[in-house]
């Protein structure tokens, strides 16, 4: 297994948790209404490092999972299915597991994709929404990585990918992380996210299965059925992200009917890596706001 260098306290107190696709591990920090953090491919519960603690001390149990979704580094059973679908369900079977009601979930990337899903297929834990850049509509995945999917069919595919995953002079182009960071990250958290699907066949075999499984029909299809979906969720958007355009946030607060779109300047797509302070500021106010009825009006504001 990957020892990961990388300091977590700032995440709390480590737990694991056996769900049916395997373990995992998941961090708490705090008391009060949950709020559960969903990361994307290739990332893991680091991504919300800035995050957690003050939201936390605002008042809020914090819980950062690492997903199944290549930089975990306990690898699900050999016979779990790990497709989009499978995800969705198995973020609603941490809830249920972990009994949590309520629910804040706050869902980036790949893991606003997967979120999107859920809340179609298992609503009731879940009080309000937080997405931050994600995979929605067509875009599932973004041109630039349309590539992934079809590759993971060929054998051994994920052996060259995480080999070159592990080139450091490759991290700023646009396909590993020169467009979802403005800024260069610290190379602990290059290695925390990049490291563990390039030492364990396990974390890579759970990697390929997701990645065979994406296809814009369960965005699409999501979105669809989300026009049902009454709670209130926060779109919090970088005016700047080259992968998902601002437009996308704009169009599905459009059907949703009880959304509210804040719109981020200076951030790519991992708005808690660049402007974690945003980030938390509007989770705090938003999670603290009385439920309020829904309605067809989308609110647009500037961060």
């Amino acid at each position: 297994m990957y020892v990961c260098d990388m300091d977590r306290t700032p995440l709390g107190t480590e737990h694991r948790v056996a769900l049916s696709a395997g373990e995992v591990r998941y961090f708490e920090r705090g008391t009060g209404t949950p709020v559960v953090f969903v990361h994307g491919i290739l990332t893991n519960a680091d991504l919300w490092r800035a995050v957690v603690p003050d939201v936390a001390r605002a008042g809020f149990r914090c819980i950062a999972p690492d997903w199944p979704l290549g930089g975990h580094d306990i690898a699900m059973r050999a016979d779990a299915e790990l497709g989009p679908v499978a995800h969705a369900d198995l973020i609603a079977e941490l809830l249920e597991r972990l009994d949590l009601t309520h629910v804040v979930l706050v869902a980036n990337d790949t893991g606003g994709a997967l979120t999107q899903i859920m809340l179609t297929r298992h609503p009731d834990r879940v009080g309000r929404v937080v997405l931050l850049p994600s995979d929605t509509f067509e875009h599932f995945f973004p041109p630039i990585f349309r590539a992934l999917p079809p590759l993971a069919g060929v054998p051994g595919s994920m052996r060259v990918l995480a080999a070159l995953l592990r080139i450091r002079r490759l991290h700023r182009l646009p396909v590993i992380f020169g467009w979802v960071t403005k800024r260069p990250l610290p190379a602990a958290v290059v290695e925390s996210y990049l490291w563990p699907v390039g030492r364990d066949a396990g974390v890579r075999r759970d990697l390929r299965k997701l990645l065979r499984g994406v296809h814009p029909r369960h965005t699409l299809a999501a979105a669809e059925r989300l026009r049902a979906f009454g709670k209130p969720v926060l779109l919090l958007w970088g005016t700047e992200d080259k992968l998902f355009p601002v437009r996308f946030a704009r169009r599905l607060a459009a059907l949703l009917p009880d959304a509210r779109l804040v719109e981020v300047p200076d951030t790519y797509t991992f708005v808690s890596e660049d402007r974690p302070d945003v980030v938390v500021r509007h989770i705090v106010a938003f999670a603290k706001l009385a439920e309020g009825p829904s309605g067809s009006d989308v609110s647009v504001m500037a961060d």
